[in-house]
């Protein structure tokens, strides 16, 4: 019922920068949670950063003053900016949405991933 469309990803010297956007559509609730998560070969899926609808925000202590999370409503879009980028991060990175029906049943949403490579 959601669909989630990820740009942005690709190769960056360590050090630069990449921005990561995401949109969603399709089935939206005025409430959720939107976010990214990443993957590297061998290792877990680890959640990133998330944000909610009225702009609380969750970053990995990894990130956390290197990558900011913004959304814009209207839109439907998160933008992962994506600084001072380290060999570490490197990885598949997933737009996650989340929400909750009246039920209280949650539903979750993922987008295909897109490749963020860092080069020394």
């Amino acid at each position: 019922q959601v669909q989630l469309v990820e740009s942005g990803g690709g190769l960056v010297q360590a050090g630069g920068s990449l921005r990561l956007s995401c949109a969603a559509s399709g089935s939206i609730f005025s409430t959720n949670v939107m976010g990214w998560y990443r993957q590297a070969p061998g290792k877990q899926r680890e959640l990133v950063a998330s944000i909610t609808t009225g702009g609380s925000t969750n970053y990995a202590d990894s990130v956390k003053g290197r990558f900011t999370l913004s959304r814009d409503n209207a839109k439907n879009t998160v933008y992962l900016q994506m600084n001072s980028l380290k060999p570490e991060d490197a990885a598949v990175y997933y737009c996650n949405y989340r929400r909750v029906l009246s039920t209280g049943l949650w539903q979750e949403f993922w987008g295909q991933g897109t490749q963020v490579t860092v080069s020394s």
